[in-house]
């Protein structure tokens, strides 16, 4: 597996798996308030977590394409926003997985809002940050949905493991 196939995997997945739990969430009795929950005081908000979900694939291929992208720094405010969001980017990313991207050896520079710096080559940076980032986000995401009450358990946020289930013989 190469890290474009790793990255555009990782991102078509749980996009697809955060759209499932957020059409789930609409139709909870809580609704778009869950936008607004929160695992800890200290943590940030369900709708932040989908914005960073929405923006990591772009900021990912910026640097992995050349792509010039501009992360939003809205949170989605209903619930069919970030619907919108989620199915937008998932259009995107299959439209971006077309382009050429760097070479697994070539150098990334990263530089993280705290103004700390990485030099990874682009094969390094999927493994070892965009894509753990990515989980972590997606994973917050769930957490915060199920502590909400959501009926939510492993099936919906890896259902996409669902093309590879063995039929049983006939």
């Amino acid at each position: 597996m190469t890290h474009k196939d790793l990255i555009v995997n990782a991102h078509l997945n749980m996009l697809g798996a955060l759209d499932g739990l957020l059409a789930k969430a609409a139709s909870h009795e809580k609704g778009d308030a869950l936008l607004g929950a929160k695992l800890a005081d200290d943590m940030l908000p369900l709708s932040t977590q989908v914005r960073f979900l929405c923006n990591m694939p772009g900021e990912a291929m910026a640097r992995l394409i050349g792509l010039d992208f501009k992360s939003s720094e809205d949170d989605p405010e209903t619930i069919a926003d970030a619907r919108s969001m989620v199915e937008t980017r998932k259009a995107e990313v299959e439209k971006w997985s077309q382009h050429t991207f760097l070479g697994e050896d070539e150098m990334i520079e990263l530089v993280i809002p705290n103004g700390m710096t990485f030099d990874l080559t682009a094969g390094e940076y999927v493994r070892d940050w965009a894509v753990p980032q990515y989980y972590f986000h997606a994973t917050t995401a769930y957490a915060i949905l199920r502590s909400e009450g959501l009926e939510i358990g492993k099936a919906d946020f890896v259902g996409y493991m669902l093309k590879y289930l063995r039929q049983p013989a006939g």
